[in-house]
């Protein structure tokens, strides 16, 4: 039997100041011989549309920057969705910083509905760690209600709050898949994982 296909778009959030790399750029660091924003697109290289909020530019892939610039995660998804427009009924959340997204997407896709239509009581699904926290930023949401709540001014401006009351199901994370990549010393972690 054919896997499910799952119609998505796709928003990678690629901003911030590095500053715990000494400033050095995480979307074009290399890890496993590619850099991490190419390793993220490859991760979601079936979606219908994909944006890059800040952080390079790529051929071929949306791409928009928060306002005001630097202004944090929940305003780049904010970003995202604004650049997308409406499209798929379902849209990926990917942070740059985490070499193992195309894992995340693979296991977040799978617990969506067959149907887009179908399971309306279910907002999305994250990845949640080995302590038992929920990333947002390796998630799956609903599109329309993703939109609601960037467009909604109580939301608030940080991811916490941004997707506070979404109806979410949780991904257990055994493999450490949503481990990212911070500082020194998770490069040379992740190095030394993938080569």
């Amino acid at each position: 039997m054919a896997p499910r296909v799952i119609a998505y778009d796709a928003i990678i959030v690629a901003g911030g100041r590095g500053t715990r790399l000494g400033g050095v750029s995480k979307p074009d660091l290399s890890v496993g011989g590619m850099p991490l924003l190419d390793r993220t697109l490859a991760a979601v290289s079936g979606a219908r549309e994909t944006v890059i909020v800040g952080g390079p530019r790529r051929e071929g892939v949306l791409w928009a920057v928060e306002s005001p610039a630097g202004s944090g995660p929940a305003a780049a998804v904010a970003a995202g969705v604004a650049a997308l427009g409406s499209g798929a009924a379902w849209t990926v959340v990917l942070a740059v910083d985490t070499p193992r997204a195309s894992d995340a997407v693979v296991a977040l896709l799978a617990m969506l509905p067959p149907d887009a239509g179908a399971g309306e009581d279910v907002d999305g699904a994250w990845l949640v760690d080995d302590t038992g926290y929920e990333q947002p930023l390796l998630a799956v949401y609903r599109t329309e209600a993703l939109a609601a709540r960037c467009a909604d001014p109580q939301a608030g401006r940080s991811m916490r709050s941004l997707v506070a009351g979404l109806r979410m199901l949780q991904v257990t994370d055994a493999d450490g898949v949503s481990r990212d990549l911070d500082t020194w010393e998770d490069a040379q972690f992740w190095k030394e994982q993938l080569g």
